[in-house]
């Protein structure tokens, strides 16, 4: 048998199984893939609620522990900051962990769809809001610091910085970490959702077609 032969068989055979597929076959099938597609966003998630407990606990012992009252007002303010945020991720999973049956599958993977690009969106501002606030806060604390500070103390007295050369570097550096962290969020992003919710999504245009 020649080589074109045996490939008009195998896609006439491969027409005549899609033929015999009804669409709760299809459904069945997509349910399944959305279903793993769910537990890796799941994973993200675990991974996400298990860094923000650990970060919360570090700060709130950091807060405990230092010497100065700066630090200790500023890792008490993100301690509290942190716990809603890992309930809220608490609640993402709740509503990711299973696609309910009694709805239609594509009326669950649009929902899904809508709250984890919502998340994702909501998530991106949160960080970027963070970083002017974290600034202004952290030289406000660390501007009215009673207790020396012998690090900074050693610095200045080693270096003399004038003051153009500060405000250069410190201009530097809240440029380039407006800019890492931009860059890294989306990508960050992307990795643990963005990828996941472009596959429900290509799931939910074959359902449509």
């Amino acid at each position: 048998m020649k080589l074109d032969e045996i490939k008009d068989l195998l896609n006439q055979k491969l027409e005549t199984n899609h033929l015999h597929r009804s669409e709760a076959d299809f459904a069945v099938l997509l349910t399944k893939k959305a279903n793993s597609v769910l537990a890796k966003i799941q994973k993200s998630l675990w991974f996400e609620i298990i860094s923000a407990i650990v970060i919360t606990i570090a700060f709130a012992l950091i807060a405990f522990t230092s010497k100065y009252e700066s630090i200790k007002i500023y890792f008490s303010v993100f301690t509290f900051v942190f716990i809603p945020f890992t309930i809220g991720f608490v609640f993402l999973l709740k509503k990711t962990s299973t696609i309910d049956n009694n709805l239609p599958v594509k009326s669950n993977l649009l929902s899904i769809v809508n709250i984890l690009e919502e998340f994702m969106k909501r998530y991106f501002q949160f960080t970027i809001a963070l970083i002017p606030i974290c600034l202004v806060f952290s030289f406000a604390l660390g501007y009215t610091e009673k207790e020396p500070i012998h690090f900074m103390d050693n610095l200045i007295t080693a270096y003399k910085p004038t003051f153009s050369l500060v405000l250069v570097f410190t201009f530097v550096y809240v440029i380039g970490l407006v800019v890492g962290v931009y860059y890294f969020t989306k990508w960050y992003l992307k990795k643990m959702y963005g990828k996941y919710v472009a596959e429900l999504k290509n799931y939910i245009n074959e359902l449509n077609n």
